[in-house]
């Protein structure tokens, strides 16, 4: 009787894990220039950054540098991080692991990349790699972590899986004293910190397709509305100034929640024949750069 390789039974494991990453699609990454006013936003100067056969996608910028940082299938299809700056338009690794890293995030004390780390065994880990390169760190490893963001040094929030067909649940995580805690259930992928607020949003899916924007406060521990998303879309980013951009999967639109109830579209001044399947967003902390995300 021949025994199942080595190989084939790895494979049969992974298929039973509950997993947000695998199987992903070709993907772009279009960096645009981002032109933002009080009354109007629109974009220019398309660049393709990644060009890559294939995954390319979750960018986000790092704090004072221009870099992006982004998450990249190799050759042996598991995804490294790479960061690209654009000021000398070169593209450069942060990891070659055998693990597959996602979601990469800058750590608020900029010593760090804090990504999700999914491990042949099914595990998807919180970790973090030093911004100069070197052995990671885990941060989280008891909870199968999809998304992430930080609300300071010590404070996240966390997209985690639900398992046995339970639902996606939003949980606060304290590092110090490794206290966690279920904010909501049914939520999208998009975590944000809220420019200049010490707040945290997330998407929550409560009514088919009207889904809505909401806040988290830790100071106060109050949920509250914020706005609702475009139909269906749960990518969403915010600009410094407090405004929100999403996309319907063609066009970009943006909203000011101090003030709109009706997403406006943003003006595309060049570029539009990139923009086919968009989903991630990302706007740098100046306010002069876009990162769409499209198919490939």
């Amino acid at each position: 009787m021949k025994h199942p390789s080595v190989k084939w039974v790895v494979l049969a494991i992974l298929s039973a894990v509950p997993s947000i990453h695998f199987a992903q699609a070709g993907s772009e990454i279009i960096l645009f220039d981002f032109h933002l006013k009080e009354s109007k936003i629109s974009i220019s100067n398309p660049r393709n950054i990644t060009n890559h056969k294939g995954y390319d996608n979750q960018p986000s910028f790092h704090a004072d540098m221009p870099i992006v940082y982004y998450s990249s299938f190799n050759d042996s299809g598991r995804a490294d991080i790479k960061f690209y700056n654009f000021k000398t338009n070169e593209t450069k690794s942060l990891t070659r692991s055998h693990e597959r890293e996602y979601s990469p995030t800058l750590t608020p004390d900029q010593l760090y990349v804090s990504c999700i780390i999914q491990r042949d065994n099914g595990a998807q880990d919180l970790g973090k790699y030093p911004v100069e390169g070197g052995d990671p760190l885990t941060i989280i490893d008891n909870l199968v972590v999809g998304y992430h963001v930080w609300a300071d040094n010590s404070h996240l929030a966390l997209f985690v899986l639900g398992k046995e067909n339970m639902p996606n649940t939003l949980h606060f995580f304290i590092l110090p004293t490794r206290h966690d805690r279920i904010l909501a259930e049914n939520i999208g992928r998009s975590l944000h910190r809220i420019p200049q607020k010490n707040e945290i949003s997330f998407i929550h899916k409560t009514d088919g397709q009207n889904w809505t924007i909401k806040k988290f406060n830790p100071a106060s521990d109050e949920i509250a509305e914020i706005a609702k998303t475009l139909p269906g879309r749960e990518d969403l980013c915010w600009t410094p100034d407090g405004k929100i951009v999403m996309s319907d999967g063609i066009k970009i639109f943006w909203l000011d929640p101090q003030k709109d109830t009706v997403w406006k579209e943003v003006e595309i001044k060049s570029g539009f024949e990139f923009l086919k399947g968009i989903t991630r967003l990302a706007v740098n902390a100046e306010g002069n750069k876009l990162a769409v995300v499209v198919s490939e």
